[in-house]
């Protein structure tokens, strides 16, 4: 009897319940992440399923947007063409430089003149950093700001000048004209950026075009004063390539500020000494040649132009001063009573079509 009724008290536990075994068994299946709820019962053994979240909406401002990636394209077209404008002011302001600097040198001697133009043009750009509360640049702009002042504060203006006491306005355009190609090339060198060859083609072409025309305003000689103007175009290039690249981090009228600040001792002293020895016969039109020298073609010009430049690049701004050198014959006609070639009209139609190209053309 306690045999019999061993065995069957065991026989449940041993056998059990077929639907009970088959549930014991379905279990751990249902409630595995992998395993689909039974559809006779859909929540399932292991509880109602996680819900899906319905997919999140792009924000209207995400940059990711169509509207986004249009307003940035506006934005960066807008820039390209407020940097287009601030680089046709400074080739305006640059291009009265000759004609100023020849009323310079009627009351001044070359040396006093550029002496003194920047001392003047220092005293403004100080004025203006005092009331800006411009703080000093990082000791990485030091190296950059001295070749901006050694190119465009003290190179070019003193090597031009000393030019012009022997060659006329529209003979030192010769040289100038072939300013922006120089520009292009060491800022590419400068910055690793390789323009297209379209870029280059036109950039070319806009040179030539320049250079035939001066040459033969000129009468195709070449003056005493040529060695000046072909270090003076070096020392420019690379005084607005280094500017246009310091201008990405600070703005282009501190960078010519602090460059003309920091030659400020050097030009004191100059002016010292070339008032010294060199006669000055102060008239108007030299008084006038000396302010528009300090203010508008130190001062206003490079803040315009390295602000342009920070905008578009500096070998697209560059090509915009292919018209300086038909801008300044034009100058030289209504200001210095020069004769002017009916062949202008044709040279200043070239020059534009090139400038629109290699305004087109991708820099890559």
């Amino acid at each position: 009897m306690r045999a019999q009724n061993s065995a069957t008290r065991s026989t449940p536990i041993a056998v059990g319940d077929p639907a009970t075994a088959v549930r014991s068994r379905a279990a751990p299946l249902a409630s595995s992440p992998a395993s689909p709820a039974s559809p006779a019962s859909p929540t399932g053994p292991a509880g109602p399923a996680p819900a899906r979240h319905p997919r999140r909406a792009t924000p209207p401002d995400s940059p990711a947007t169509p509207a986004a990636r249009a307003r940035r394209a506006a934005l960066r077209t807008r820039g390209a063409r407020g940097g287009t404008m601030l680089a046709c002011l400074g080739v305006v302001a640059f291009s009265l430089t000759f004609p100023a600097t020849a009323w310079g040198l009627e009351s001044f001697g070359p040396w006093s003149f550029v002496a003194v133009r920047s001392v003047l043009a220092a005293a403004i750009a100080g004025a203006f950093l005092l009331a800006a509360r411009a703080p000093l640049p990082a000791r990485r702009h030091w190296p950059g700001l001295a070749v901006v002042a050694g190119g465009v504060v003290v190179g070019y203006p003193l090597l031009t000048t000393l030019a012009l006491t022997t060659a006329t306005t529209s003979h030192a355009a010769v040289v100038v004209g072939l300013l922006p190609l120089t520009t292009a090339a060491l800022s590419a060198l400068r910055t690793g950026v390789r323009p297209s060859r379209r870029f280059w083609a036109a950039a070319v072409a806009g040179a030539a075009v320049v250079l035939g025309f001066t040459l033969a305003q000129s009468g195709g000689s070449l003056s005493a004063g040529d060695g000046y103007l072909f270090a003076a175009l070096l020392a420019c290039a690379a005084g607005y390539t280094e500017g246009g690249r310091l201008a990405r981090d600070l703005p282009g009228w501190q960078v010519i500020g602090w460059a003309l600040v920091a030659c400020l001792p050097l030009n004191l002293a100059g002016a010292a000494v070339g008032l010294a020895y060199e006669p000055v016969h102060l008239g108007v039109l030299g008084v006038a040649g000396l302010l528009w020298a300090a203010a508008g073609s130190t001062f206003l010009g490079l803040y315009v132009w390295y602000r342009g430049m920070a905008e578009i690049g500096a070998p697209r701004a560059s090509q915009l001063q292919l018209a300086q050198p038909l801008l300044t014959l034009l100058w030289s006609v209504a200001l210095l009573g020069e004769q002017l070639s009916p062949a202008a009209p044709a040279a200043a139609c070239a020059v534009l079509v090139c400038i629109a190209v290699t305004q087109r053309a991708q820099s890559g």
